[in-house]
């Protein structure tokens, strides 16, 4: 009996060593041998982060807001002031905020242009492209909505696949790059603000966002149709850019925030009561650098 349960306990143990031997060949994959000392203390190395909030350079793309336009003289870019790239200490843009105010200098380029849709975007985000920039700040929409009528408005899926396509040039071309995205802004609200100065609605005639602004006094119900129309549009063109964005790893959607932001008389232009005013690009730029790096401005 003896020499029988020392045979069994010998079984046992050559049975037990192996089950251990094949969970630890399972535990770590193939035949690799499992770690075990010091090794088996070791942390797995952490992934890469897929966002840079320090980024060495920076590009802007698309309307008059990021021109800077009517901030300081009436009917004229302004570049210098723009919450993006400009180098005005009372903005203090995203760029001066991420680079500091000489590397900005060097390092930021806006290829924005006033009057800009949508559909000029892509060929804005091939020049920024070119840089290998390592962000690209984008804020278009608002001239899709901004046409002479509501018939005349850009069609969202036209809006969706011009943005589609300056997304994936982008990516073809500075895989590298990040992207923030900005919401269209409130054009209602804007209505609402400017329409109480008569300065503002004379400039308005010379055909600034006639969708919007035109008839800016008239309250009856073809006029609120108008405006809600256009309202619902910007919604839906908000709703493609985070869609879009969504797609992107290296993208940043402010969500919602620009067209959230209240901007009150001190934020408009004193020459038109409807583009930001210096303090409107400044208010701009501390959303942009919340968004990127997460900080408060």
């Amino acid at each position: 009996m003896r020499m029988q349960g020392h045979r069994a306990r010998a079984v046992l143990a050559v049975l037990a060593a192996a089950v251990l031997g094949v969970t630890g060949c399972d535990a770590v994959g193939g035949d690799s041998p499992g770690p075990s000392g010091a090794g088996a203390q070791k942390a797995k190395p952490s992934p890469k982060p897929t966002w840079d909030s320090s980024p060495a350079s920076v590009a802007a793309v698309g309307d008059s807001i990021t021109r800077g336009f009517d901030a300081c003289a009436v009917l004229t870019d302004c570049p210098e002031v723009s919450w993006a790239t400009g180098g005005s200490a009372q903005v203090d843009s995203l760029a001066v905020r991420l680079l500091g105010r000489a590397k900005a200098a060097e390092r930021s380029w806006n290829y924005a242009v006033t009057g800009a849709r949508m559909a000029d975007l892509p060929g804005q985000m091939g020049q920024a492209a070119a840089r290998k920039p390592g962000l690209v700040a984008v804020m278009a929409g608002a001239n899709d909505a901004c046409r002479a009528s509501t018939s005349a408005m850009t069609p969202v899926a036209d809006f969706r696949a011009d943005f589609e396509d300056a997304i994936s040039i982008l990516r073809r071309a500075a895989p590298k790059a990040q992207v923030y995205v900005a919401s269209v802004p409130n054009l209602k609200r804007l209505w609402s603000q400017g329409r109480t100065n008569p300065v503002g609605k004379q400039v308005w005639k010379l055909g600034i966002c006639p969708s919007m602004l035109g008839d800016a006094d008239a309250l009856d119900a073809a006029a609120t149709e108008r405006r809600d129309t256009v309202e619902q549009r910007v919604e839906d063109y908000n709703k493609v850019l985070k869609e879009v964005c969504a797609t992107y790893r290296r993208c940043r959607f402010d969500g919602g925030a620009v067209h959230d932001y209240r901007f009150g008389t001190d934020q408009l232009s004193h020459w038109d009561w409807f583009h930001p005013s210096v303090n409107g690009q400044a208010r701009l730029a501390e959303i942009a650098y919340r968004a990127v790096t997460g900080k408060k401005a």
